[in-house]
């Protein structure tokens, strides 16, 4: 009896913990957004957009543009240092760098190097190498934008990315079942976690991801194993963004600024 009454204790506490934690958002502003795409903010208050393919840097005072219509659309841009913008083309192989006034400082074209590389995913890394994966080989490797070399740091992917993200020191992807996985500057992956279905994902560090499904956004947590559901004013939304403790909500209205406190 006494084990039947423990098993139960361990049943029901599985079942509370599995629940979703609501997380409530403050509402901090809000603003008309008309353009294509919103890609986040910098530490310095501006924002930055893509409008008919036109890649923007907005702030109080100061509205800038860069646009290159010779390369096609822009596929990603890395916004990690404010003074060193990646933008990413993939029908032409380039990428652009610029400084803080939008001002082209680098153009690399990686269909001219000797070994040419077919680069299907990009992000700055640290000590003047970008993250590249190269889908020839379906290799993760590192370009030294100043030494012009490049190197191979991974084994060949069993899959294709679905979506990825990147910083200084890690390079994240979901590949095409689901499965999300890390990469160190050395090369070294790890399996972090089979990823639920989802209508649109961020992934926000080593254990943490935002997940929208039917209308509904979950942040988890792999490290203590808890999913929460983010509450905030409207009823429905068309895409998210969330960078230091900000949550970006947009709708067909505009984009509407939220405080929320990540446990």
């Amino acid at each position: 009896m006494k084990k039947l009454f423990l098993l139960f204790l361990i049943t029901s506490f599985s079942v509370v913990s599995s629940q979703n934690i609501n997380l409530t958002a403050t509402e901090i502003n809000s603003f008309k957004f008309e353009g294509d795409e919103f890609l986040g903010y910098d530490a310095f208050g501006f924002y930055y957009s893509i409008t008919n393919n036109v890649f923007s840097k907005v702030g109080m005072n100061t509205n800038l543009e860069y646009k290159n219509v010779s390369l096609g659309k822009i596929t990603k841009v890395d916004l990690q240092n404010p003074l060193k913008i990646i933008l990413f083309y993939s029908d032409f192989n380039t990428i652009i760098v610029l400084d803080n006034q939008l001002n082209e400082i680098q153009k690399i074209n990686f269909s001219d190097f000797t070994l040419p590389i077919v680069v299907s995913a990009i992000g700055l890394s640290s000590q003047n190498n970008l993250w590249l994966y190269n889908s020839m080989n379906q290799q993760l490797g590192l370009y030294d934008y100043l030494k012009n070399e490049s190197k191979t740091i991974s084994v060949p992917f069993s899959e294709t990315i679905k979506q990825y993200t990147s910083d200084f020191n890690f390079f994240s992807w979901i590949d095409s079942k689901n499965n999300w996985y890390t990469s160190d500057i050395f090369g070294a992956v790890n399996f972090r976690v089979n990823v639920t279905e989802f209508d649109q994902i961020q992934i926000i560090s080593k254990s943490q991801f935002i997940y929208s499904e039917s209308g509904i956004l979950i942040l988890k947590d792999l490290e203590k194993n808890k999913s929460y559901e983010i509450k905030f004013s409207q009823k429905s939304f068309e895409k998210f963004y969330y960078k230091d403790q900000i949550l970006s909500i947009f709708t067909s209205e505009g984009i509407t600024n939220y405080k929320i406190i990540i446990p």
